[in-house]
């Protein structure tokens, strides 16, 4: 059964496309990866198209960029998780340096891990979006 997270919308001072290019390509990760809290992730590793880490409980998962629509969206698929899970990031330019970011998760629950996992992933999804809207775009 599919589940979906949805974040809510958030404003972001820079442009779309300036937004668009740091998000696309995941190397960008190291210029902010000292604003990922250690005490929630672990062993954060990422190329251009991918990125992984150790989430507790879960353990050891990996995100890859399976689609690119420039310059609002991009889509990663999960991997090496015990549920399917997808993650959209949407960019919406409202005016010049005014984007709006929403992130949807959808994953496969079954109704036996839905309330265990429902409430995590939400609060997952917010602060992503969070940390993704807190990003200093103008100096990457």
């Amino acid at each position: 059964m599919t589940n979906e997270f949805v974040s809510p919308v958030r404003s972001i001072p820079y442009p779309q496309e300036k937004i668009y290019a740091v998000l696309s390509d995941l190397t960008n990760l190291e210029k902010v990866k000292d604003r990922i809290p250690v005490d929630k992730v672990q062993d954060f590793e990422f190329d251009k198209d991918s990125c992984s880490f150790s989430v507790n409980p879960v353990g050891k998962v990996r995100f890859s960029i399976v689609d690119r629509e420039a310059p609002k969206t991009i889509k990663f698929a999960g991997e090496q998780l015990p549920v399917q899970v997808n993650l959209w990031i949407q960019l919406k330019e409202v005016q010049p340096d005014d984007t709006k970011l929403k992130l949807t998760v959808k994953a496969d629950l079954n109704p036996f891990l839905k309330p265990m996992l429902s409430k995590p992933l939400q609060d997952g999804v917010n602060k992503m979006a969070d940390v993704l809207a807190a990003i200093p775009y103008g100096e990457l």
